[in-house]
């Protein structure tokens, strides 16, 4: 079986996306490879309706171009109470946008997603990114970092495969 999985590190001035391919062709035949990955960005200055507004708009463009089959996506994780709020209504625009495609999606922790690629919950980001490179043979690290943890929430949603 062929699928794509979107995974999604939330966030309003730094949304990170990767997409996967994903072969399951028996226990040791699965085959996953990464297509695409990157930020949607949106600059402070602007509005906050129009920097949500992006998100929507380039989502959605992105779910049309890659056509995923599943959706990963970071749970919020509460640091800064502003920052979060921001975060909070990003991450409703995405919600809404998942919904309108009727995608299935699933929700994994910054601890959940660790463990799954490194075997320790409170890895290192850099352990993270490496364990993303080796996952998916890329020659360098994933950049930028929201890129990176996109593709390793990803990852995690094609370990949990039913």
């Amino acid at each position: 079986m062929n699928f794509r999985i979107l995974g999604i590190d939330p966030g309003l001035a730094t949304l990170g996306f990767g997409i996967i391919s994903c072969r399951n062709r028996g226990k040791e035949l699965d085959e996953v490879q990464a297509i695409d990955f990157g930020v949607i960005q949106t600059p402070a200055k602007q509005d906050i309706g129009q920097r949500l507004q992006t998100i929507y708009d380039d989502l959605h463009a992105l779910i049309g171009e890659f056509k995923p089959n599943r959706i990963a996506i970071e749970n919020l994780f509460f640091y800064r109470m502003a920052n979060t709020i921001l975060v909070a209504q990003a991450r409703g625009v995405i919600l809404l946008v998942l919904a309108q495609h009727n995608l299935p999606i699933l929700e994994f922790t910054p601890a959940q997603v660790k463990q799954a690629l490194t075997g320790y919950g409170n890895a290192s980001k850099e352990d993270v990114q490496m364990a993303v490179a080796r996952e998916l043979n890329l020659a360098d690290l994933p950049k930028p970092d929201d890129a990176a943890d996109a593709l390793a929430i990803a990852l995690t949603a094609w370990f949990q495969k039913e």
